[in-house]
């Protein structure tokens, strides 16, 4: 569920979410190819853009860095609690990725600041029973990712793009960057970052899309 105190404004759009799900049983977008990411920058089926489309569900969650908190938790060693503040006192990098979208779009040499994956990791210590890693986002969003997926040197949870503060309809004041996936998995508006022993399929997972999501193997639906 979303946090109490965070105002979301719009409505979830019902026949945009139905449409999706249209897409995941007629399997739209598939080419039937699969590529190599060490020698293939655009993924099949994808188109190139130098915009950055905004796609949501229609409701934002007006996430303010005064409201903004961070809880990581579950199967680790050391559970985290943190506000902005202390999300930006933590150890920043920078990073440049290409970013793929299922909806067939792509995006090249994105430039990012944030905390990087590792730096989680490290602070709280996942337990060894640990296997999964669960992100739920502020309007209670969720999607899945297995402990090896995140655990990689180019997952940050960014706060700036090109330069700039990440705007609201982006995912700001955090999201997840996870570019090796499609763009779904790396969720807007993080809230609460949860390890557990167990799969969790998340909002999408559960509605036709793939579990996995690599792009260079079109793993767009289930």
């Amino acid at each position: 569920m979303a946090d109490e105190d965070v105002e979301i404004t719009g409505r979830i759009k019902d026949k945009l979410i139905e449409e999706k799900q249209a897409w995941a049983r007629e399997g739209r977008l598939l080419t039937g190819t699969s590529a190599d990411p060490a020698r293939d920058r655009l993924p099949p089926g994808q188109l190139l853009v130098t915009d950055w489309p905004v796609l949501d569900l229609g409701a934002e969650p007006n996430v303010t860095e005064q409201k903004f908190r961070l809880d990581v938790d579950g199967a680790v060693e050391s559970w985290l609690s943190l506000s902005f503040a202390e999300f930006m006192a933590l150890p920043q990098a920078e990073s440049v990725s290409d970013i793929h979208c299922v909806t067939q779009w792509s995006r090249y040499d994105n430039r990012w600041q944030g905390v990087a994956a590792r730096t989680i990791l490290e602070l709280v210590q996942p337990k060894p029973e640990a296997r999964y890693v669960i992100f739920h986002a502020f309007d209670g969003y969720t999607t899945n990712v297995r402990l090896e997926q995140f655990d990689q040197p180019d997952v940050f949870l960014v706060h700036m793009w090109d330069g700039k503060p990440l705007s609201r309809a982006h995912g700001g004041p955090v999201r997840v960057l996870m570019p090796r996936l499609y763009f779904w998995k790396s969720a807007k508006w993080l809230r609460r970052i949860q390890f557990t022993i167990s799969d969790h399929k998340g909002f999408w997972e559960q509605r036709g899309y793939h579990n996995n999501g690599d792009p260079w193997t079109e793993e767009r639906y289930s």
